[in-house]
C-alpha cells in the first residue's frame, strides 16, 4: 500500500497502565451528556482523547503507543512499539491538557522531560527518528523490510510537538526552562538537508543504514507532508534552500489546479485524489502547528481556503452519499485513513476517501479534527456521537472507526495518529494555542519567510 495514504498503518501495542496518575473520569461535568453545552462537550472529548497519551502511554518511554485495544486482541511482538509521528501529536495533546488544567502542569513537565531524555538516546539516523521505536530499548522497529532507518515525515510530525513544547515552557521556572532546552537540542540535531540525497532539490522520506535510498520516495506535493519542508527550511544548522521547496514540494508550481468539486476550488492536485482531495488527514497533520489562517505562498493564495474546501468537499460528498450507505448525514460524516471493516466483518485498515475508498465506514477523527474549518458541521458529529451513539465511545473518546451502515459496527480500538489530532485541532479552533506557539517560534518564522510564505494572522511578510 502506498505510504502516502497509509501513515496510520502501525504495529500494535499491549495494554498496560501508565506510570502517572490516571485522568479523573467526567472531570469537566457531571451532567448527562444530552445536557452538555458545546464547550463542555469539547472539554469532554479533549480530555477523553488525552487519556490515550496519558493513561495508556507506553510505560517505559511514556510516548504514544501505535495502537490501544480495549478488546486486548493483539498480534505478537508489538507490546513495546511506539509511534514517532503520533507521539508528536501526543505532545501537543498534553499541552492542551496542561492549558485546560486536565492534568497538573508540574506532572506534565516531569513526563515531558522523561520523554525528551528517551528521544535523545533513541535510535536516530542523521538526526531523524524511525517511524517505529521499541519503547523499552529505544531501538528502531522496522516499518517494513527496507524501512529500518530515518523517517523524515514522521520526524516532522514529532518535531511540531517538540517545538510547541519548547515554546510553551521556555519562559517558565528552572525545571521548565531545562525541559525547553532539551527540546531545542532535539530539534536542532535533525539533519534535514541530508535527506536531499546528496543535494537534489527535493526531500526524501527515508534513509536506511542497510538499504540507503532504495525506498526512493521523494516528497512532492500535495499530500500531508508540507510541514516537512517548513521545518527543513527553518532548521538553524541543517536547512534546505528555497529552490528545494519550489522544485521539490511544489513541482515548480505544476501541482496547482483549476479543478472544482461541489463548486469549491481544490487549488492543488492532491496526489492520487485529484477529484475530491483525498482523505481528511491531509488537511490536519501538517496543520496542528502550521496555522493556515491568512497563510499563503506564490502557489496557494489561501491555505485556509484550501483546507476548508477539502473538508467541505468531504462533507458534501457524505451528505450526497452516492453509494447509498445507511447513516451518512449532516451529523455523521468524515472519511480518512483509519481502521476499517473487511467484507467478512473483521477489522482491517483503509485510507477512506470519497468514491475511491468509501467503504461505509466513518472515522470520527475526520470531522472532529476538522473543527477549525467547519465548526458547525464538526460539532454536529461530536454531539451525535456522545448523545446518540454511546456504543461508539470508549475510554479514550470515540473509537477509531464506526459504521451505522453495518448495524452500528465499531472496533474498540484506537490509533495514535488519529486520536492525537483531536484535542490539538479542537484547541486551535477554541484558542489557537498550538498555532500561536508554533507560528511565533523565531526559527519557524524565519523558515517560512525563506521559502516564500506570508501570514497575515502572524504578521509574517
Amino acid at each position: 500500500m502506498n505510504k502516502i495514504i497509509s501513515l496510520s498503518i502501525v504495529s500494535l501495542a499491549l495494554l498496560t497502565s501508565c506510570k502517572s496518575k490516571p485522568l479523573n473520569e467526567n472531570k469537566t461535568s457531571e451532567k448527562p451528556k444530552s445536557e452538555l453545552t458545546d464547550n463542555q462537550l469539547m472539554d469532554k472529548v479533549q480530555s477523553d482523547a488525552l487519556k490515550y497519551f496519558w493513561d495508556f502511554a507506553e510505560p517505559h518511554s511514556l510516548l504514544g503507543r501505535e495502537r490501544y485495544h480495549e478488546d486486548n486482541i493483539y498480534p505478537d511482538n508489538d507490546k513495546d512499539v511506539i509511534t514517532t509521528g503520533g507521539s508528536g501529536f501526543g505532545l501537543m495533546t498534553i499541552l492542551v491538557g496542561v492549558d485546560r488544567k486536565f492534568i497538573p502542569r508540574r506532572e506534565a513537565v516531569k513526563r515531558l522531560t522523561h520523554i525528551a531524555d528517551f528521544l535523545e538516546k533513541a535510535d536516530r539516523f542523521h538526526g531523524a527518528w524511525p517511524h517505529w521505536i521499541n519503547g523499552e530499548t529505544g531501538k528502531v522497529v522496522p516499518f517494513g523490510k527496507k524501512d529500518n532507518g530515518g523517517d523524515l515525515v514522521e520526524t516532522a510530525f514529532l518535531t511540531q510537538g517538540i517545538i510547541c513544547v519548547r515554546e510553551y515552557f521556555k519562559n517558565g521556572n528552572a525545571e521548565e526552562k531545562a525541559l525547553a532546552a532539551k527540546m531545542d537540542k532535539l530539534w536542532k540535531g535533525i539533519e534535514w538537508n541530508w535527506y536531499t540525497r546528496g543535494g537534489e532539490k527535493v526531500l526524501y522520506w527515508h534513509w536506511s543504514p542497510s538499504y540507503g535510498w532504495e525506498m526512493n520516495f521523494p516528497l512532492q506535493g500535495y499530500n500531508e507532508c508540507l510541514i516537512t519542508y517548513v521545518l527543513a527550511a527553518a532548521s538553524p544548522d541543517y536547512s534546505i534552500d528555497s529552490e528545494t521547496y519550489n522544485k521539490g514540494w511544489s513541482r515548480n508550481g505544476t501541482y496547482t489546479t483549476d479543478r472544482t468539486k461541489y463548486g469549491l476550488p481544490l487549488y492543488v492536485k492532491h496526489n492520487y485524489a485529484e477529484e475530491f482531495g483525498g482523505p481528511l488527514f491531509w488537511s490536519q497533520y501538517s496543520y496542528l502547528g502550521l496555522d493556515p489562517r491568512g497563510l499563503s505562498d506564490k502557489y496557494v493564495k489561501s491555505y485556509w481556503d484550501l483546507n476548508r474546501n477539502h473538508v467541505l468537499i468531504n462533507y458534501n460528498y457524505c451528505v450526497e452519499n452516492p453509494l447509498n450507505y445507511k447513516g451518512y448525514s449532516e451529523k455523521y460524516w468524515g472519511l480518512t485513513a483509519s481502521y476499517s471493516r473487511n467484507k467478512d466483518g473483521s477489522v482491517g485498515y483503509s485510507a477512506h476517501q470519497p468514491m475511491k475508498e468509501d467503504l461505509g465506514v466513518i472515522t470520527p477523527t475526520a470531522a472532529l479534527s476538522s473543527m477549525p474549518y467547519t465548526p458547525k458541521q464538526s460539532m454536529a458529529v461530536l454531539r451525535f456521537l456522545y448523545d446518540e451513539k454511546p456504543n461508539f465511545i470508549g475510554q479514550a473518546g470515540p473509537y477509531d472507526a464506526t459504521s451505522i451502515n453495518f448495524n452500528d459496527w465499531t472496533t474498540p480500538r484506537y490509533l495514535a495518529i488519529d486520536q492525537g489530532t483531536i484535542a490539538p485541532m479542537i484547541e486551535n479552533y477554541r484558542t489557537g494555542l498550538l498555532w500561536d506557539l508554533f507560528m511565533n517560534a523565531p526559527d519557524i518564522r524565519e523558515g517560512l519567510k525563506k521559502i516564500g510564505f506570508k501570514s497575515t494572522e502572524h504578521k509574517i511578510q
